[in-house]
């Protein structure tokens, strides 16, 4: 008798004799939300504003500007991020810190309640940063895996619908030595773990395997590394039994290293990032939300732009996930001066459209003139 591999299907109790001994994700109680969600995130002309700076990296925002790093002053920010008319037109998730998920604004409204209010699903980073890979050549492994499950229970209860995860893998090298395959199996499993984590509590896990653009290293090499971290974190979710339609890719893309002697140009970093994720990345998958990994605002913008403006096989939503790429030009205008906010807010929404733009691969360029092309990159970046 044929069976029935549809996710409607899979999300009703099966009589199939595998299905008595096999359990997955795709029969849980969330299936059908956890698709309907990371679709919801990945729909045309949207993406993701990450605003999860920690406590300390939030600081490394603020001081350049001069804003004291103290509660008061991170609550005005992300409200006027959620409270930036029009939004919602273009951001379909935010991603926030624990803070921020359980605060109110200072009119007294649930910061998850500003986000709902614009169509925004609210989101919350998990991880609880890296740590040493102790054997390797200064490589990581993110932490945080422990009270995951009690954690992800309250915040679905606080609001939250899905969930992001960085895991940071190292190019120290052209020689193929780093990342090491411990690294690479190490943060895959997490990966995978704490997907299946999340999906069992209601939240779209974003898995992010970031190989970062730190070094000299070329293209080609960038590429290599890329396609083999990403092919390790899809062997393990299915390990996990993850259902793939509940959720969501944030890699990076494929460029030459930061201090490469001869960057390649975006239209090389486009083909090179679509043909890695063709060759590593189910068609399950409903979303592909980059990082900007510090390209300038305009970089990140035209980049996803010439990606989507390929003419070639892409079965997802290739879309944005930015933090700094979304908000550098805000910060600067704002200031920490409340009569600052209706120019921070343009600053914003001018940024988000772009990048809405370049997702349905439309964005001619151009959008926050001169200021939007200065770098965001920080070198073995954390936060």
């Amino acid at each position: 008798e044929r069976v029935d591999f549809s996710i409607a299907a899979q999300t009703q109790p099966s009589r199939e004799p595998f299905r008595k001994t096999t359990t997955t994700m795709a029969t849980s109680e969330y299936a059908a939300e956890l698709c309907a969600t990371a679709a919801a995130i990945a729909a045309p002309g949207k993406g993701i504003l990450a605003a999860d700076e920690s406590t300390g990296t939030i600081g490394k925002r603020f001081a350049p500007i001069g804003v004291e790093n103290v509660q008061e002053n991170r609550r005005k920010y992300r409200e006027l991020l959620f409270k930036t008319p029009g939004l919602g037109e273009y951001i379909s998730g935010a991603i926030t810190f624990e803070e921020t998920l359980f605060d109110k604004a200072t009119c007294g409204t649930p910061m998850v309640d500003l986000m709902k209010a614009q169509g925004i699903i609210p989101g919350i980073k998990v991880d609880k940063g890296v740590q040493p890979l102790f054997g390797t050549n200064g490589e990581t492994v993110t932490q945080g895996i422990d009270d995951l499950g009690k954690r992800c229970a309250s915040y679905y209860a606080q609001g939250a619908r899905f969930a992001k995860w960085r895991a940071v893998l190292h190019i120290k090298d052209s020689s193929g030595a780093t990342p090491s395959m411990l690294a690479i199996d190490q943060n895959a499993e997490t990966l995978a773990r704490y997907a299946a984590i999340c999906q069992a509590n209601g939240l779209v896990p974003i898995v992010e395997p970031e190989v970062l653009m730190d070094g000299t290293h070329s293209i080609e090499v960038a590429a290599e590394v890329t396609e083999k971290v990403i092919a390790a974190c899809y062997k393990k979710l299915s390990d996990h039994k993850v259902l793939l339609e509940g959720t969501l890719l944030k890699p990076n893309m494929v460029r030459s290293g930061e201090a490469s002697e001869s960057p390649a140009p975006m239209s090389e970093v486009a083909k090179a990032t679509v043909r890695v994720l063709q060759h590593t990345v189910p068609p399950a998958v409903p979303g592909i939300t980059f990082l900007s990994g510090g390209m300038s605002e305009e970089e990140a913008s035209l980049a996803l732009n010439a990606m989507n403006a390929l003419d070639t096989k892409k079965p997802w939503s290739l879309t944005f996930s930015y933090g700094r790429a979304l908000q550098q030009s805000c910060l600067k205008a704002w200031l920490g001066k409340d009569e600052n906010i209706p120019a921070a807010q343009t600053a914003l929404l001018e940024r988000a459209k772009a990048n809405s733009l370049a997702n349905l691969g439309k964005y001619t360029g151009g959008a926050g003139g001169d200021a939007a092309k200065a770098s965001t990159f920080v070198a073995n970046y954390s936060y």
